[in-house]
């Protein structure tokens, strides 16, 4: 699964979140992959965070109350 938004203020930025599993070897667990890539090349972002799914929902939580 893999989503691609337009990152405001910006010319050509995206976002893109991805469900990346075992990224870190057999075994490894699954995670939620956050990048940010001023030039829109999505598959090559600049900056990313990898936020495993157990922490998620606290994640979207905290967004939540920022926003």
């Amino acid at each position: 699964m893999s989503k691609t938004i337009d990152l405001k203020g910006t010319n050509r930025g995206v976002i893109s979140v991805t469900k990346i599993e075992e990224p870190y070897g057999p075994g490894s667990n699954t995670v939620a992959s956050i990048g940010v890539s001023l030039s829109g090349k999505a598959n090559e972002p600049e900056w990313k965070v990898h936020i495993p799914l157990e922490n998620l929902d606290d994640v979207i939580k905290a967004l939540q109350e920022i926003k």
